[in-house]
């Protein structure tokens, strides 16, 4: 997982630092995170799905696929 998280980072040339706000934490935490030294939560791959417009299996690797599967509405039958 750390690897796709640190390649799409550094393919929308973000700082860890950015990133590390986005999740509510501190850059060195995200760091850690980077480093395979620290997992990230749920909430924290949902998050970083949605900025990056891709899937929760992408960036844990489950697929190569960067776009993300269609949303649904629970609002909807």
């Amino acid at each position: 997982m750390n690897n796709r998280i640190k390649e799409l980072r550094e393919d929308n040339d973000l700082k860890q630092i950015q990133l590390a706000n986005i999740l509510n934490m501190t850059q060195a935490q995200y760091s850690r995170i980077e480093n395979n030294e620290f997992e990230l939560s749920y909430d924290g791959l949902i998050k970083l799905a949605n900025f990056y417009n891709t899937s929760i299996d992408y960036i844990l690797g489950l697929t190569n696929n960067k776009i993300p599967y269609k949303r649904t509405n629970e609002n909807e039958n």
